[in-house]
């Protein structure tokens, strides 16, 4: 299984962005993987970009925060596909152990209006 390897150490900015403070690591599919997401310190995040109106039922700070910082991550940079971003944020948050329901509600959010730096 896939496995991130440290905790998210981040400071707050703002009321909306977050500074990661120490690199992190995610690695795709399995672990040990070959295909390693390395987030660098001096990441600005919003953790999940969710509507203020859903705050109540989607807290951007949920237990599937870390896994929207890979996606920032990777939306911001453009890394791979879109659909590989959005695919890697699903089984993150898998593996952070976020609900069925709520993975499914977050994945097909993203794909559907996720934009990132990707051509469209």
């Amino acid at each position: 299984m896939s496995s991130f390897t440290s905790p998210a150490d981040l400071r707050m900015l703002d009321d909306y962005r977050w500074l990661v403070l120490a690199p992190f690591e995610y690695h795709v599919g399995s672990f040990p993987s070959s295909t390693v997401i390395s987030v660098p310190a001096g990441t600005v995040t919003d953790l999940a970009t969710v509507p203020r109106l859903l705050w109540a039922l989607f807290p951007p700070h949920g237990r599937y925060a870390k896994a929207a910082i890979v996606h920032d991550y990777l939306y911001d940079r453009a890394i791979g596909s879109k659909a590989y971003a959005d695919r890697t944020f699903l089984e993150a948050m898998e593996v952070l152990g976020v609900s069925r329901f709520t993975r499914m509600v977050m994945y097909w959010t993203v794909r559907l209006f996720g934009r990132g730096n990707y051509r469209q």
